[in-house]
């Protein structure tokens, strides 16, 4: 687990740039700690996901981004029914993410057919 980085307060003109300097370094370390999800819709789950990029969660505020490219996402979030025609793809996309990386299976289900 990172620390959150905290100057010293020798140097700083006062308590109030003191105070925004360290705001501004936890606000950084947050953006940089924050993790970027590929999207993985499968089904009608997948318009679940979507809601969060509505103003009404607004996930950009927290630093989540949605990434199109495998490699530039942290976590993969599979929305929908993964079916065992659809798991070879899905294990290719999540083996081309870096490490580390996860994975979250939301409202679905292996479909054994």
């Amino acid at each position: 687990r990172r620390e959150v980085p905290l100057p010293s307060q020798e140097g700083t003109k006062g308590v109030v740039q003191y105070a925004l300097t360290t705001m501004d370094q936890v606000a950084n370390w947050a953006r940089q700690s924050s993790l970027w999800p590929m999207t993985f819709g499968l089904a009608c789950c997948a318009v679940e996901m979507m809601h969060l990029s509505t103003p009404r969660y607004d996930q950009d505020r927290l630093g989540i981004i949605f990434r199109a490219s495998p490699r530039q996402s942290d976590v993969m979030i599979v929305a929908g029914t993964l079916t065992n025609k659809m798991a070879p793809a899905l294990r290719q996309v999540y083996d081309q993410m870096p490490e580390p990386r996860w994975s979250c299976m939301c409202k679905a289900t292996f479909l054994w057919n």
